[in-house]
């Protein structure tokens, strides 16, 4: 558990008929503005509330899955800073000869259910900015071996175990072998830190992988996995509609209500293999 992800709190508890003086446990929820310098402009590009840590792995990890960047070799350097009067900023700088445009954050990022762009639209947006191909028609899973990755997640799971308030994602092999994690108080971000380590290591895209999402699957996160090239995706909660769209119209694997001994399976069914 690390110290910069938590922090504690006295609170007062009812139990048991009784009002108690206890000592908990909070995730830390912290801004971060994330900047893009090039062509010797600084570029404002976002702040996001998310968890201490990583804060690399989220900026690069954000950029791509918006579509701002293509790959880790158009970066030059990162640099994170604490200033007294702007908090945290992480400035990513481009290199010159790349064709960076703050339009296409304007045009293509969607972050809320309320945004009043029609699901339709939204897609086509994705299916513009992604330029990584489909997941391959052959990457199966066996259905008995998706049931044992809630609890492998819940292993690596450090602040919740002691916050129950965090969020997290694990990528696995397509035979369940548990490749990375990461956690932050914003489902997104997490996605993001994941995505961004892959990147920095040069292993996008995430093909032939298994991305576990600790909550429900929305919009968002398929659209971010879309972006990354992941070929399924499961969740502990329920998806929503818009998302199971995407994930059929980009050919992803769409699980919900993983649980020990049940799931549902919404789009590419050909994927879960059971075997006798």
């Amino acid at each position: 558990m690390s110290k910069f992800n938590i922090q504690p709190a006295e609170i007062i508890r009812f139990e048991n008929g009784q009002l108690q003086s206890k000592q908990d446990v909070l995730s830390i929820e912290d801004p971060l503005e994330i900047r893009v310098s090039h062509r010797e402009i600084i570029n404002k590009v976002a702040i996001t509330m998310r968890t201490p840590g990583f804060d690399k792995e989220l900026a690069v990890g954000f950029l791509f899955t918006e579509g701002l960047i293509k790959n880790a070799d158009v970066i030059e350097n990162i640099q994170i800073s604490n200033h007294p009067e702007e908090g945290q900023i992480v400035k990513v700088k481009i290199q010159d000869s790349f064709d960076f445009s703050m339009e296409k954050i304007q045009r293509n990022f969607y972050t809320t259910s309320s945004c009043g762009v029609c699901g339709k639209a939204s897609i086509e947006s994705v299916r513009t900015a992604c330029e990584i191909s489909n997941p391959q028609n052959n990457f199966k899973v066996e259905s008995r071996l998706l049931t044992d990755l809630p609890e492998k997640l819940k292993n690596t799971q450090e602040s919740f175990s002691h916050t129950g308030g965090i969020h997290a994602c694990a990528i696995f092999t397509n035979l369940g072998k548990f490749v990375a994690s990461f956690e932050d108080v914003g489902r997104h971000n997490a996605l993001d830190k994941l995505i961004g380590s892959r990147l920095l290591e040069k292993n996008i895209p995430i093909d032939n992988s298994i991305l576990l999402l600790s909550g429900r699957a929305s919009f968002e996160l398929i659209q971010k996995a879309a972006m990354a090239g992941i070929s399924m995706i499961c969740a502990i909660g329920a998806p929503s509609s818009l998302a199971v769209d995407l994930a059929e119209d980009v050919k992803i694997c769409l699980v919900g209500f993983l649980k020990e001994n049940r799931f549902n399976v919404y789009t590419e069914f050909n994927r879960i293999v059971q075997i006798s």
